[in-house]
């Protein structure tokens, strides 16, 4: 039964040498013999990721996109020292090993971490597993406390001061999504500016209260035990974390939630099974986490309307590139409708909002 997470053959033009990183790990990691296979993760459209066995001992290789620059968000030596410090006191997050900025060893910075071997949730449930209702709505509940626990953490404490600047958090993002969507917007998109309007005029103050934002925490970058898939091991990709209102990440998360009676323009963008028999509603999941953290939710339509809003503009850019023939991917074609699906539902928050 084959549920978790498998790597493939390294795609063409995404090659690296085995040789070059074999003696790089043992330069840098004691007790590693044998040979080196390596193999890649076919999921994800951002830094590149691949598999090295080494004797049986498994370890993740990441690295950025082919042609990409490392400013440009890509900053491998920011996510490894974020790994470094946030380990000791998070240990659900990939244990960092090594990290090179060295790019004659395979043509671009990387680092390297132990594999969380488990399962990851895809947008349909594989057909070798199921979850009870009650196993659902642990898992959700799971999900919710582990992003409270990363909410939790004492960054100072930590080490991890460097991670961003919360001050001005909740505006650079307002203001940094409505400048990408107006420059990615194509003739057949939605202006989107009422929506812009009203995120520019609802803006909550700076949170007393600042934490780590995961900025991208949802199923899929959760590892799951495949003894008990209701049980978290594991937290991927934190690449973009930083530090900022927390509220901003909870809103980013619920953006995703589809529920299963969600209209047909939501049940279009889902990409998870958060539609699964049990599986809390996003209300659910909201008053779960007002009572783990005692944080007030009562401004939480601003934070859902921003993370919708979030995610319309990442496919609008996605789709500018196929409406401008940069890419010829068909995918890519059915993403304007993502982004009208978006635009109306968080058209739909702002009329029912009472703020």
């Amino acid at each position: 039964m084959q549920i978790t997470d498998k790597a493939y053959a390294i795609r063409p033009g995404e090659e690296i040498d085995p040789t070059a990183v074999k003696i790089f790990l043992q330069e840098n990691i004691t007790g590693l013999t044998g040979d080196i296979t390596i193999t890649q993760f076919p999921s994800g459209y951002s830094n590149l990721t691949y598999l090295i066995d080494m004797n049986g001992r498994k370890m993740v290789l990441r690295r950025p996109p082919i042609g990409a620059r490392v400013k440009a968000g890509h900053d491998m030596g920011r996510e490894y020292k974020v790994l470094k410090a946030l380990y000791p006191v998070f240990p659900y997050c990939p244990k960092p090993l090594a990290y090179t900025d060295d790019t004659s060893v395979i043509g671009a910075p990387f680092f390297v971490m132990e594999k969380l071997s488990g399962i990851i949730l895809r947008k349909d449930l594989p057909r070798e597993l199921s979850f009870s209702r009650d196993q659902a709505k642990n898992l959700c509940i799971a999900l919710t406390d582990f992003l409270a626990d990363i909410h939790a953490i004492d960054i100072k404490g930590a080490g991890l001061d460097f991670i961003g600047k919360p001050r001005g958090y909740v505006r650079r993002q307002v203001e940094g999504w409505a400048a990408r969507y107006r420059k990615a917007r194509t003739d057949d998109a939605p202006d989107c500016e009422p929506i812009m309007t009203w995120l520019k005029d609802k803006m909550p103050k700076d949170t007393s209260h600042p934490t780590i934002v995961h900025n991208d925490y949802k199923f899929d970058n959760v590892v799951l035990d495949p003894e008990r898939p209701e049980k978290i091991i594991g937290v991927l990709d934190w690449e973009m974390a930083t530090c900022g209102d927390p509220l901003m990440d909870l809103g980013n998360s619920l953006a995703y939630w589809v529920e299963k009676n969600d209209p047909k323009e939501m049940q279009r963008i889902r990409t998870l099974p958060t539609n699964m028999e049990g599986a809390l509603t996003r209300q659910e999941i909201l008053a779960h986490y007002e009572n783990q953290t005692g944080r007030s939710t009562r401004e939480f339509d601003f934070y859902y309307c921003f993370g919708l809003f979030r995610l319309a503009v990442i496919a609008q850019q996605i789709y500018n590139r196929y409406y401008h023939k940069i890419t010829n991917n068909k995918r890519f074609a059915s993403l304007i409708f993502v982004v009208t699906g978006l635009e109306k539902t968080a058209l739909k928050v702002i009329e029912s909002s009472n703020l």
